[in-house]
């Protein structure tokens, strides 16, 4: 599937922030679609495909963008603060650690069914590395863990906020949210899951079924509707992830390089330059998280172990890209 003539001529001639819109949009537009009843699996896995395209061209010809991305894209972190500090008390936030745009969908749909009305719905960025530890820093937290029993003290950028962050059935999150105003619950779905699904050729698809079985679910629902009465909720994520499954593997002196820096990662930090290929294959950026090196878009090459089904850390948009979506529940 080419890109777009219109997302093209963009690409060529904008200013990175206007190119990372461009960029974020179409993504969006392409994930966000409904998905039709029993092609879950199928529909996903294509639309996973016609990205390669923009991440191809990222890799190649714009590069050089990533450069700009922590100036150019409105992080989720930030969106999120602004968010909070602009709304009276009555706010709840759900992460749902690693939710990509592949799953909007299943959220948009259900949602006007379910007695929720859509307030805003559109796709933020991760922080780089796009993983978790630098979500939590960027919102002022020290680690995911430090949400739970309500332990994330009152230094963070949510202030007044109640938090929880607890790997357990939907239905019993929904008993935790107690009347306070202000609420961040942090749940490790579907992250946690990520390398249960990882049978080569199959993680993706697997994974599809799992995610459309727990977001049209009445215990998922059950949660959304505990945060939703009397607050405002936001549901998104610290970061996507990779079907890196479906990544072309790399040629022999590309692969050899590209095993010996990351193993069987995406990310390492690390002030060394990055290597000597044109187009690069990985990429080296100064962020706030530090200096670290970067796998530049799909790629895949063979590790010990094998190389991960389905992973994240590294420089394609569905790892950095997650949705954020604002519901407010109707009267």
């Amino acid at each position: 599937m080419a890109l777009p003539l219109e997302l093209v001529r963009t690409l060529q001639g904008a200013a990175p922030a206007h190119a990372w819109a461009a960029i974020l949009a179409h993504a969006w537009a392409l994930c966000s679609a409904p998905i039709p009843a029993g092609k879950a699996a199928a529909e996903v896995h294509a639309r996973d495909r016609a990205l390669a395209d923009i991440d191809h061209w990222l890799a190649t010809a714009g590069w050089d963008l990533w450069q700009h991305y922590e100036a150019a894209v409105p992080r989720t972190a930030p969106a999120l603060a602004d968010w909070w500090a602009g709304q009276s008390p009555g706010r709840a936030v759900l992460i749902l650690d690693g939710l990509s745009l592949r799953e909007a969908p299943w959220i948009l749909q259900q949602a006007e069914g379910r007695g929720f009305s859509i307030q805003h719905a559109g796709p933020t960025g991760a922080e780089l590395p796009p993983n978790t530890t630098p979500f939590a820093k960027a919102l002022g937290f020290a680690q995911r863990s430090a949400l739970g029993n309500n332990g994330a003290g009152g230094s963070h950028h949510l202030p007044g906020a109640r938090t929880e962050s607890a790997d357990i059935a939907w239905e019993d999150c929904a008993k935790l949210i107690g009347a306070e105003p202000d609420w961040v619950f942090w749940h490790p779905w579907p992250d946690h899951r990520l390398h249960d699904h990882d049978d080569p050729g199959q993680g993706l698809q697997t994974l599809t079924l799992e995610v459309e079985a727990q977001l049209t679910g009445d215990g998922f629902w059950a949660l959304l509707e505990r945060l939703a009465t009397g607050r405002r909720l936001v549901i998104t994520a610290d970061h996507g992830y990779a079907a890196s499954g479906l990544f072309p593997d790399c040629g022999k002196g590309e692969a050899a390089f590209l095993k010996d820096r990351y193993k069987g990662g995406r990310a390492v930090p690390s002030a060394e330059p990055p290597g000597d290929w044109s187009p690069p294959v990985d990429l080296g950026l100064d962020g706030a998280h530090g200096r670290h090196l970067y796998v530049n878009g799909r790629r895949k090459w063979k590790s010990q172990g094998g190389y991960p089904t389905l992973t994240h850390g590294g420089l394609s948009v569905l790892e950095v890209a997650v949705p954020f979506i604002e519901l407010i529940r109707k009267t």
